[in-house]
């Protein structure tokens, strides 16, 4: 396995379960030391302990509710704290409880929302990417997601963050360049435990819409994740890469 990212320091926000473990892993694999952010520490440190064991690189284990900017100040200065250094940024983190109808929705849920896939991305962007740009540089991989230009009903304040989301990617590519790369990777949908939570007839109902025909399993994100972070995409910066099965 090539080790590209040795001695690098990679931050995954949402890693402890879902495409946000499997990316940990991936990077681990390839010797990079990671850092995985979720909002119950339990899990974290589990995941942790998985590629200490298995790829004998650094795992930190840190709880953090990214919609508190507090919470993310935080985090940034334990991972300088600990390593001095954040090489790779992976938003992950997300969320999109289901409701009952669109006047149903409170503003505590919109807010909520809103605050785990756009003001969490926004403040640790903001803060990590100032540290690159005026350090050696890195890259910013976000996960956004096909609401953002196929925005269902079901999930319309979602689909408004990541479609945020991917407004911020640019931005900042644009305000971190030339030595920190900004990229957004445009989900489908996958099987992750979220997906057991999907109303009955959903997942085929997705799968109408896509032209491989299924679903994606959480792992298969992992390659877009490597090439944005990794040097083979040396010259993709404010780029959305749409990793939805051919999305209709």
């Amino acid at each position: 396995m090539e080790q590209e990212f040795a001695g690098k320091v990679v931050l995954v926000t949402g890693g402890s379960r879902g495409m946000g473990r499997e990316i940990v892993h991936a990077f681990a694999e390839r010797g990079a030391d990671v850092v995985v952010a979720s909002r119950k520490l339990e899990n974290c440190e589990t995941v942790a302990a998985e590629v200490r064991d298995k790829y004998r690189v650094r795992a930190l284990p840190l709880g953090v509710n990214v919609s508190s900017w507090a919470d993310c100040d935080r985090l940034v200065d334990d991972v300088y704290g600990e390593f001095g250094q954040v090489d790779v940024l992976i938003n992950n983190a997300g969320a999109s409880p289901l409701y009952p109808s669109l006047d149903q929705v409170t503003e505590q849920y919109f807010d909520k929302v809103m605050g785990i896939n756009l003001k969490g991305p926004f403040r640790l962007s903001a803060l990590i990417g100032t540290r690159m740009a005026e350090g050696d540089g890195g890259s910013i991989v976000n996960i956004g997601s096909i609401e953002a230009i196929r925005p269902q009903p079901m999930a319309l304040p979602y689909a408004a963050a990541k479609s945020g989301l991917h407004t911020l990617s640019e931005g900042f590519a644009q305000a971190f360049g030339p030595k920190v790369r900004v990229n957004t990777i445009q989900a489908g949908a996958f099987l992750t435990d979220i997906s057991q939570g999907w109303p009955d007839g959903l997942k085929e109902e997705m799968e109408k819409k896509v032209a491989l025909g299924r679903c994606a399993e959480p792992s298969e994100v992992v390659g877009a994740a490597l090439f944005l972070a990794g040097s083979a995409s040396s010259y993709v910066t404010g780029a959305v890469l749409r990793v939805d099965g051919g999305w209709r």
